[in-house]
């Protein structure tokens, strides 16, 4: 059945980052890595947008084979540099995923298979057993550390280069419900060792990377909070920018409580010591508790507030008698 643009792009755009658009057009090397990276980290899905006429065209057999030069692909940095990426991802999953298992086994098997899963995009692929074998070859030389993950997948990327070959032109196609099939099994083999892993008790791994959002968004708002700090302290701005109710930094925490303080006193912030001073005696007179024997619960409560209000902006040795 032939396949439409417009609905290409409706897949893309509605599901983009899980390779829907490469199951519709028949492109499940594609589709499998984009479920497992989420559109290669965001940047390949927004990638595919221009490509997306080209492939609908080679799916429907209008261009499906170029004109190749030579029959070995032409070397695409593009494609090396996602191998690295790709290889380094799945090492460190499997690191984090798979701690039982040595990192001797689980680390290169999971680089090599990362590499491979991008060498097959599209219409190349490279030898499996070339790409595993340098892959278990240099994490043996850096014993399976996990710093070897980098090491690791650039030779097997290499490896995957030099032996980069087209795919067999005219291959028949299984069914829908087959190549979901397939699919689904290779996205439960990824995910279940991450999922194990969590039920396990890996609570604290799990609120690590919950908590790496928050964390990204504290580290670029640093600046922000440091030159608000900084002007507070020169006298250049007043009051709070970021109101965190969470434990740590608060920039501007002493100005607002200077604004309760003068809140309490009736008085507008940055009153002079004077007004201070006379609001406070006729405030304390008005809500002494011996002179409030009607409402003494309340006019203690008032009477307390009154007495930290004036000790927060005076402090307590000039706090003259009630």
């Amino acid at each position: 059945m032939a396949k439409r643009l417009l609905v290409a792009y409706g897949l893309w755009a509605l599901g983009g980052p899980l390779g829907l658009h490469h199951i519709y057009l028949g492109r499940d090397s594609h589709a499998l890595l984009w479920m497992l990276t989420l559109g290669g980290f965001g940047a390949g899905w927004l990638w595919d947008f221009w490509h997306l006429p080209g492939w609908v065209a080679a799916a429907n057999g209008a261009g499906a084979r170029r004109d190749h030069s030579g029959p070995v692909p032409a070397l695409s940095p593009l494609r090396l540099a996602g191998q690295v990426a790709v290889g380094m991802y799945f090492g460190l999953l499997a690191a984090l995923g798979l701690p039982w298992v040595p990192a001797l086994l689980a680390q290169p098997l999971a680089v090599g298979l990362g590499v491979l899963l991008v060498s097959s995009v599209g219409d190349q692929t490279a030898e499996a057993p070339g790409i595993l074998s340098a892959a278990f070859l240099t994490s043996l030389v850096f014993q399976g550390r996990v710093l070897a993950v980098l090491p690791t997948s650039l030779t097997a990327s290499i490896i995957a280069q030099r032996h980069r070959r087209y795919k067999p032109q005219r291959m028949p196609r299984a069914r829908l419900a087959a190549r979901l099939y397939h699919l689904g099994l290779a996205c439960l083999a990824f995910t279940a060792p991450l999922a194990c892993r969590g039920l396990c008790g890996a609570a604290g791994v799990l609120s690590t990377l919950l908590a790496l959002p928050r964390a990204a968004a504290e580290l670029l708002l640093l600046p922000l909070h440091a030159g608000w700090l900084l002007a507070e302290v020169l006298g250049l701005a007043r009051g709070s920018l970021v109101r965190d109710h969470s434990a740590g930094f608060h920039p501007s925490s002493w100005s607002e409580r200077q604004q309760r303080a003068y809140k309490v006193l009736g008085l507008p912030a940055g009153s002079s010591t004077e007004d201070v001073h006379r609001s406070y005696r006729e405030l304390v007179k008005l809500w002494h508790p011996d002179h409030n024997r009607h409402r003494a619960e309340e006019a203690e409560k008032r009477f307390i507030e009154l007495q930290e209000a004036y000790e927060e902006l005076l402090g307590p040795r000039r706090a003259p008698a009630g």
